[in-house]
């Protein structure tokens, strides 16, 4: 059996790795249109919840990666310069080049060689194969060789976004919200290695154009940015790294296969940042499908339709959220109304997860104060 996979990033690695373990005998080839050490972005976070996948279906991966993690333990909400903390989830973070790296090593020591530098144009320069993944991202050549087999549906956000890195670190994951003589503007931080962090900026596409960052090159939109969250950087520079203003593309799936060919993460689906579960739901795709495989024998038209009724429910639950979370943060500017501790309690409650009980057990210092401060659950 031979499978070809588009696409090294950590989904195309995760399912060359499980697959050789399940299956030392099956052929595995996997081309990437970057070098093995370009990446883009900074830094990868996940729940604690989100890291006991990996540790039950991959221990030697996890411990592995784990060792390299940025850990803390609160969710910091920044309003009015009031910091808000809110308590009940756990996080860890890595460097996105620092994870490719260990799961490049992890693929090596399985004798799994990716190809580098090499553009994949069309679905058949993958070669004949049993097996093609698309695990080539949002501008997916396999989902291109089908769109409308795959039903593939793309909607752009309105919001802008810019993503940094910060030569700094902070204790927490948190939203920084500001208000400058530009207009209202939000930045997700989080520290994923020592002296570092990501830091993306989001504003109102409104706000975008008023501000003039159309005619800003590189260097003055990142001198600008620096200018607006000086107070939260308290001194540290931020990092460019391809850093560009963009809106979000919110990418569904209707058939998660076609024919021989399957889709995981971002070729899939897109989830919105403001959830941090990108990685984590292409990791988890991953699990499904060579789960789907093995249970099938490797019968693949049997495991493809298996691995889309396995993966479809808690994927829509997940993506669900996060545009329930996108939508808040598409309207961020009017919540800004809102005093300090009403407007923590909107946030967290943005993706429609957490009703009054719920929070209290997720969040029970977060909800004492809030009752401290008359702030009513029913908000």
């Amino acid at each position: 059996m031979r499978v070809s996979i588009a696409g090294a990033g950590p989904a195309g690695l995760y399912a060359a790795i499980l697959i050789r373990r399940a299956r030392p005998d099956i052929d595995i080839s996997i081309f990437e249109q970057n070098s093995s050490d370009a990446t883009f972005g900074f830094g990868v976070v996940f729940s604690d919840q989100a890291l006991g996948f990996l540790r039950e279906d991959d221990a030697e991966t996890a411990a592995l990666i784990e060792p390299h993690m940025q850990r803390w333990s609160d969710i910091a909400v920044v309003h009015r310069s009031e910091r808000i903390a809110i308590d009940g989830v756990g996080f860890s973070a890595i460097g996105r080049l620092d994870l490719l790296k260990l799961l490049q090593q992890r693929a090596v020591q399985l004798g799994i060689e990716p190809v580098y530098e090499t553009r994949i144009e069309t679905a058949e320069d993958l070669g004949p194969a049993d097996l093609i993944i698309g695990a080539d991202g949002l501008n997916s050549v396999v989902r291109a060789s089908g769109r409308q087999e795959f039903g593939e549906r793309m909607e752009t956000l309105s919001n802008r976004f810019i993503w940094y890195g910060a030569d700094c670190e902070f204790d927490a994951l948190t939203q920084s919200f500001v208000e400058t003589r530009l207009g209202k503007f939000n930045a997700h931080h989080y520290r994923y290695q020592a002296g570092r962090s990501t830091f993306i900026i989001e504003t109102t596409d409104a706000t975008w154009h008023e501000a003039g960052f159309a005619e800003l090159d590189a260097d003055a939109t990142r001198a600008v940015c620096e200018e607006l969250f000086a107070d939260v950087l308290d001194g540290a520079r931020l990092v460019d790294n391809n850093s560009t203003w963009r809106q979000f593309p919110n990418l569904t799936c209707e058939r998660y296969y076609s024919g021989n060919k399957v889709l995981v993460g971002d070729a899939l689906h897109t989830a919105h940042f403001s959830i941090g579960s990108g990685t984590r739901l292409a990791l988890e795709d991953v699990v499904a499908l060579v789960d789907a495989l093995k249970s099938s024998d490797w019968n693949i038209p049997d495991a493809l339709a298996d691995f889309q009724d396995a993966r479809h429910p808690a994927l829509q639950k997940i993506v669900g959220a996060a545009t329930r979370s996108a939508a808040w943060y598409e309207a961020f500017d009017q919540h800004m109304t809102l005093e300090p501790w009403p407007f923590a309690l909107s946030y967290i409650r943005r993706a429609g997860r957490l009703d009054a009980d719920k929070l209290h057990r997720f969040a029970p210092g977060f909800t004492a104060q809030l009752e401290a401060h008359g702030v009513s659950l029913s908000i």
